[in-house]
C-alpha cells in the first residue's frame, strides 16, 4: 500500500484510472422490477426491492468513482450551508483573495524568491514569463481554497471529504498537466519537432487498447510480471516449512556461521504480496537480516477467491499470525521470537501480542511459556515487537479515512457481496486516487506529453501483483478498527480474550515514514499513548513503501530515532520531530543492532532440516494472481 508506483500502461489517459476500473465492475445480473405481480409473497417482494436498491446504488457508486454519492453530497451540503450563514468567514475569504491577487503583481527587481517546494514547478523554466504567472496564479488559488474549505461547524469527516476532493480537483487542473501551459513539454516540442507528442500518442493508444482488451475479456490471460517471482524477486534461499488454508510459512537458510537464538517472524500485510520485503537481492530486507545472523521466517498469505468470502479477522489472527508463531516454535525449537509486522500485518501482530500479554498477566507465575487460552494456541513468548508503518489508533487514519463512514461501508459491502472479495483492481484504484498527483497526473505528463517510456523496477513490478481481501475480513476490519477504533479504545476481543495494548510489555521498535498517506506517521506515533514499555521510534524518509524498502547504500535515505523508556513521560510527535537525532543512511542497520541487543548469545547456525521442508521458497501461494 502504498507509496504506490505504477506498472507500465496501468493508466490510460490523463484521467483517473480508477474511473475505468470502476467502469468494468460487475453489476447484479439483472435489476428486479419495481412492481410485483399480484399474489407475490412478501418475501419475494422484499428481495426484489432489495435487488433494485442495490442496482441503483451500484450505478450511483460507479458515477461517483466507487464512493457513496450520499456521503459526498452530505459533505458538500454541510460545508456550503455553514459557509452560507457565515458572513464573517466570507468576508475574510474575500480579503484573502484580494491579498493573493495583489501578491501576483510583478515583484521589484532583485527580490529574493522563496525556494520552490512543489516538485511539479522546481525546474527553472517555471520562473520564466508567462509560466511564472501561471504557476503563481495556480498556487494562489490552492492557498485560497485551502482556507475556504475550513469553516467552523462542519463535521470533521465532512471537512475531510471536502478538503480531500478539493485537492484532487486542484491537482487535476494544475498547469503542469497541460501541454500548452507546461514549459517542459513546449521545450520538448521545440527540441524534437513534436515527436514527443507523437510518441505520447502512441503510448496512449497502446494503453487504451490494453485496457479495452482487459474489459472485453474478463478471463484473458494475465501478462507476465516484469520481474518474475522466484526468478528476479523473492529469490532468497529458503523453504516452506508450514502451510494451512491461509498461509505458507517460509524459513530462510542461514548464511552466517552463527545466528542469534531468537528467530525473526515477519508478518507482512495481506493487502500485498510478501515479497515487497524480499525484492531483488540488492534491496531485500529478508536477505539483509539473514546476512546479519538472524534466522528469518515470513508469512506468505494466500490470495483469496470467492470461496473464501467468510474468512474473517479471527481467521487471519488465528490461522495466520498465531499458527505461524506456533510453527516457528515447532520448527526452530525457540521459546522466544522477535516478531515484526508491516502495515495491516503489524495491526494483526499488535492484536495478538496484546491478547497474549493480557492472558499471561492473568496466568499463574509458574505457567509454562507456551500458553493456551480459548482461541490462543500454544505460542512462544515475544522477545520484541517491531511495527512498520502500522496503525493501532485509527482516530486519524489519513487519506483512507475519506472512504470510511457508515454509508461508504454499506456501498462497499454491497459491491463485495456480488463477488465475495475486494478485488486487487479496486484496491489499487483507491491508492492511485489517494496519490493522484504523483501516480496519475505526473506520470501521465511524463508518458503522454513528454513521450517517455517507463523503466520498470522491482517495486513497480510488485505493485502490479495485486491481491484481494475476503468480504467478511475486510468488512470487519473497516468496521471495528477504522470506523469504531475498537483496538485503541479497549473494545476489541480475540475470542474470549479482551485486547488492551497497555498489556504489552515487550520492547517495541516502531517505524513511521515521513510521506505516508496510508498510515500517517503521527498516527503511528500514537502507540506511545496506548502502551507503557520501552519504545524506540524511527521516523524514516520516504513513503509507505519506499520508506520501508530502504536498503543500506540507497541514496538520500535518512531517519530520526529516539527511545522512550518504560515509565518515561510522553513526548509529542512535534517535539519528537524537533529533537530526535537525525541519522544518514538506512534504518535497517539500527534495527538489526536493536534486535541483537534484545537477543541472547549467538549459537551455531544449522541448516533447515530436510524433513521440515515442504518445498523451496517462494512456495505456491505467492504465485496466485487474478485479472481483477
Amino acid at each position: 500500500m502504498p507509496e504506490q508506483q505504477q506498472s507500465p500502461g496501468s493508466n490510460t489517459a490523463a484521467i483517473l484510472p480508477t474511473i475505468q476500473a470502476l467502469a468494468t465492475m460487475p453489476l447484479p445480473a439483472k435489476a428486479a422490477p419495481a412492481a410485483q405481480p399480484a399474489g407475490a409473497s412478501p418475501g419475494k417482494a422484499q428481495l426484489a426491492a432489495q435487488q433494485l436498491d442495490e442496482t441503483a446504488h451500484a450505478l450511483l457508486s460507479r458515477a461517483a468513482l466507487g464512493l457513496s454519492p450520499i456521503s459526498l453530497a452530505l459533505a458538500w451540503a454541510d460545508w456550503a450551508m455553514h459557509l452560507a450563514v457565515s458572513p464573517g468567514r466570507q468576508s475574510m475569504l474575500a480579503q484573502q483573495a484580494v491579498r493573493l491577487t495583489a501578491d501576483l503583481l510583478p515583484s521589484q527587481p532583485g527580490t529574493a524568491q522563496a525556494p520552490e517546494r512543489d516538485d511539479r514547478f522546481r525546474d527553472p523554466a517555471w520562473q520564466q514569463w508567462p509560466f511564472q504567472q501561471l504557476k503563481s496564479g495556480y498556487q494562489a488559488a490552492c492557498a485560497w481554497w485551502e482556507q475556504a474549505v475550513k469553516v467552523e461547524g462542519v463535521a470533521n469527516h465532512h471537512a475531510h471529504l471536502v478538503n480531500f476532493f478539493t485537492r484532487q480537483w486542484l491537482d487535476a487542473v494544475s498547469p503542469s498537466n497541460f501541454a500548452q501551459t507546461n514549459p517542459l513539454v513546449l521545450q520538448a516540442v521545440r527540441e524534437t519537432g513534436g515527436s514527443n507528442l507523437a510518441q505520447g500518442a502512441q503510448l496512449l493508444a497502446q494503453d487504451l487498447a490494453r485496457q479495452a482488451a482487459k474489459g472485453a475479456q474478463a478471463d484473458a490471460p494475465l501478462q507476465p510480471l516484469p520481474y518474475a517471482v522466484g526468478v528476479d524477486v523473492a529469490v532468497t534461499p529458503g523453504k516452506v516449512v508450514y502451510r494451512n488454508h491461509l498461509i505458507e510459512l517460509i524459513r530462510y537458510e542461514p548464511t552466517t556461521a552463527t545466528v542469534h537464538p531468537e528467530p525473526v517472524l515477519i508478518v507482512p500485510s495481506c493487502i500485498m504480496k510478501y515479497y515487497i520485503l524480499d525484492l531483488s537481492p540488492g534491496n531485500s530486507m529478508v536477505r539483509y537480516l539473514v546476512g546479519q545472523g538472524h534466522t528469518v521466517y515470513i508469512i506468505s498469505w494466500r490470495n483469496p477467491d470467492t470461496a473464501d468470502r467468510d474468512l474473517g479477522m479471527r481467521d487471519y489472527l488465528r490461522s495466520g499470525v498465531m499458527d505461524a508463531m506456533a510453527a516457528v516454535a515447532h520448527t526452530s525449537g525457540a521459546r522466544r521470537v522477535h516478531a515484526a509486522g508491516y502495515c495491516l500485518g503489524g495491526t494483526f501482530l499488535a492484536i495478538v501480542a496484546a491478547a497474549l500479554a493480557g492472558q499471561a498477566a492473568a496466568a499463574p507465575a509458574e505457567a509454562h511459556p507456551l500458553r493456551r487460552h480459548g482461541d490462543i494456541a500454544d505460542l512462544p513468548a515475544l522477545a520484541s515487537i517491531t511495527l512498520l508503518t502500522t496503525l493501532t489508533d485509527f482516530s486519524e487514519p489519513g487519506e483512507l479515512g475519506v472512504f470510511i463512514d457508515d454509508d461508504q461501508l454499506r456501498t462497499l459491502r454491497e459491491e463485495m457481496a456480488r463477488t465475495g472479495f475486494l478485488s486487487g483492481r479496486q484496491m489499487a484504484g483507491t491508492f492511485q486516487f489517494i496519490g493522484s498527483r504523483d501516480l496519475i497526473w505526473t506520470r501521465n505528463v511524463r508518458r503522454y506529453l513528454l513521450g517517455e517510456q517507463e523503466r520498470p523496477n522491482d517495486l513497480m513490478s510488485w505493485n502490479s501483483d495485486a491481491t484481494r481481501l475476503p468480504e467478511r475480513m475486510h468488512s470487519e476490519y473497516l468496521q471495528s478498527l477504522y470506523l469504531n477504533n475498537a483496538l485503541a479504545t479497549g473494545r476489541y476481543r480475540v475470542g474470549d480474550v479482551a485486547v488492551a495494548l497497555s498489556d504489552i510489555h515487550a520492547p517495541l521498535f516502531v517505524v513511521g515514514t515521513a510521506r505516508d498517506h496510508v498510515a500517517p506517521w503521527k498516527s503511528v506515533y500514537r502507540i506511545h499513548l496506548l502502551t507503557d514499555t520501552d519504545t524506540t521510534f524511527v521516523l524514516a524518509s520516504g513513503g509507505h513503501n519506499a520508506g520501508v524498502v530502504s536498503e543500506p547504500g540507497h541514496a538520500r535515505r535518512s531517519y530520526q530515532m529516539a527511545q522512550r523508556a518504560r515509565g518515561q513521560g510522553y513526548v509529542t510527535p512535534e517535539d519528537y520531530a524537533a529533537t530526535a537525532p537525525m541519522h544518514e543512511g538506512s534504518w535497517w542497520e539500527a534495527w538489526s543492532a536493536w534486535l541483537a541487543e534484545h537477543s541472547g548469545p549467538r549459537v551455531a547456525a544449522e541448516p533447515i532440516p530436510a524433513d521440515m521442508a515442504l518445498e523451496d521458497a517462494p512456495g505456491q501461494y505467492v504465485h496466485q494472481r487474478y485479472a481483477d
